[in-house]
């Protein structure tokens, strides 16, 4: 190590005398020679080290080209332990051949940089993102929020994005009317089965037959969702699906308890449990668990409005349940609670009843 930093110690010269009186092609062969040097190091670096490779790559990159910040990016990208100021300048660079390598390889960059780098920079650099081998919930929400067609593709495409509940409702919106982004979205393995049921119910009839062939495993609750006439199948599928059956034990143990109320529904709905919501109402109302489930995956408000009214829910409970199953981005809250405020309670059980009565002859033949 001795040797190393007599090398150090004669490149720290050498830029003084670079920074003041060198041409660019002599910063660009020392900024060369720096980087082969922290590389061929072989050592765990102390924080000051690191501090002063950071400092030696911020003099020798202001005013360089971009060929050269380009391949100092793509060296020190992989690098785990490589100076984080610099990953940092190198990540926010307008040109996208530098802040690429660095967004999609460096382990340097933390998830506060990664967000603001999303929301702040070009669709280039979402879209350098977007291939990252592990992607957090955050970073995804507003790769999917801000990004174009390609990003969000991309993103969805990516088997190490995690999404939040409010990330895979924003996706299907996102899918509507885009085949491509459809079969994307609904190849992935782990989507929860509300919002695959949600993404099959708006997709094209040649998207749904791609995805019932290429996912033999989601086929019953495809063609539950999509097909009145395999209604049975999505009963066998929710009957199967251990996320739902956990749900259901849950909630027969708080009614016996006398604990399942519209606060705990509430409480459902605002925790994003989306299988225990569903299993709430549809204990409460007396409706099989596949109807409320049909009436929530609905892109239309009405649904939920019926069940909810039926069930006297004040707003705050409907609007929390709107919100936890997703919808269109152009929904109207303000038109939506008046229209709730209007819905009379003998009109929604008038509807409830007739939703009944259309499940009768399914579970007949169940």
């Amino acid at each position: 190590m001795a040797k190393s930093n007599e090398f150090a110690l004669e490149m720290l010269g050498e830029l003084e005398d670079t920074l003041a009186h060198g041409t660019v092609a002599r910063r660009v062969q020392l900024l060369r020679k720096i980087c082969d040097l922290f590389l061929a190091g072989g050592v765990e670096y102390a924080d000051d080290q690191l501090e002063m490779f950071d400092d030696v790559f911020d003099c020798l990159v202001q005013n360089m080209e971009v060929s050269a910040k380009a391949l100092l990016a793509s060296r020190l990208a992989p690098h785990p332990s490589a100076p984080p100021r610099i990953i940092h300048t190198l990540a926010f660079d307008d040109a996208i051949e530098v802040a690429e390598p660095v967004l999609t390889q460096s382990p340097r960059l933390d998830e506060a940089a990664l967000i603001e780098n999303a929301r702040t920079k070009s669709q280039a650099h979402l879209l350098a993102i977007s291939k990252r081998a592990q992607l957090s919930g955050a970073v995804t929400e507003i790769l999917v929020e801000r990004g174009d067609t390609e990003v969000v593709a991309s993103t969805a495409g990516n088997p190490g994005a995690e999404f939040t509940e409010h990330g895979y409702a924003k996706l299907v919106d996102r899918a509507e009317g885009d085949d491509r982004l459809t079969t994307c979205v609904g190849s992935r393995s782990n989507i929860p089965r509300h919002h695959l049921l949600r993404l099959i119910a708006k997709a094209s009839d040649t998207v749904r037959e791609r995805l019932q062939k290429t996912h033999p495993d989601t086929l019953d609750a495809v063609e539950g969702a999509v097909k009145q006439a395999a209604a049975n199948a999505q009963k066998r599928s929710a009957a199967d699906n251990a996320d739902v059956k956990a749900a259901q034990l849950l909630v027969a143990r708080l009614h016996e308890a006398g604990e399942l109320n519209e606060a705990k529904v509430g409480e459902f709905a605002r925790g994003g449990k989306f299988n225990e919501t569903n299993a709430a109402i549809a204990l409460l109302t007396k409706v099989p668990f596949v109807g409320v489930e049909s009436m929530m995956v609905e892109s239309r408000s009405e649904g939920v409005m019926v069940l909810s009214k039926v069930l006297d829910f004040s707003w705050p409970t409907v609007k929390a349940i709107l919100d936890m199953r997703g919808g269109p981005a152009t929904t109207d809250e303000a038109f939506t609670k008046v229209s709730y405020a209007r819905l009379k309670p003998t009109t929604a059980q008038q509807v409830l009843r007739f939703h009944k009565m259309q499940q009768q002859p399914e579970a007949a033949e169940a």
